[in-house]
């Protein structure tokens, strides 16, 4: 779907608080899989990490399902994608085994980078910023031999970055 824009990338790079920038504008907005498959109790990746990057999985494309009689953008805070290339980096299987078909999203993904002053911990991100990154690395790989265009956000403001998504999707 060329309206549904996925923002992916390093696990604490400020995706989250970019896609409230976006929404604050007006546009639809899905949050991030991994952390709702949390919020209902679901595996934990530090415990199962099969069992939360195929709950993740479910639950993305689910959200695009769901969103396919949304006009206008659709930014996602992760998605299939991401959920796709966990479960390969856990199996060994490859990537394209995990999608849903064809191309999910707009041609070009926003890759927020790893950023370590505003990486925190959380409840639900428990591992360190070595393992963001590292899984940061996996994606950035991932997407280009999937077929997609990267476009690296800038380490600033969500306001900022939010416009440096606007002006390259106008």
């Amino acid at each position: 779907m060329p309206r549904f824009v996925l923002i992916s990338g390093c696990s604490g790079g400020g995706k989250s608080t970019l896609l409230t920038a976006l929404a604050a504008r007006g546009h639809a907005v899905v949050p991030e899989p991994g952390r709702r498959v949390l919020a209902a109790g679901g595996p934990k990746p530090l415990e199962d990490m099969t069992g939360f990057a195929t709950a993740a999985l479910q639950m993305a494309q689910q959200d695009l399902t769901a969103q396919a009689a949304q006009d206008g953008w659709v930014f996602f805070d992760r998605g299939v994608i991401d959920a796709a290339v966990a479960l390969a980096h856990c199996t060994g299987t490859p990537v394209a085994q995990h999608l849903p078909g064809p191309r999910a999203y707009h041609r070009t993904v926003f890759l927020a980078p790893p950023w370590p002053e505003i990486y925190r911990q959380d409840a639900a991100r428990q591992h360190g910023f070595d393992a963001a990154c590292a899984e940061y690395e996996r994606l950035s790989t991932a997407l280009p031999a999937l077929g997609y265009d990267t476009v690296l956000l800038p380490k600033a403001s969500p306001e900022t970055r939010a416009d440096v998504i606007l002006d390259h999707l106008a």
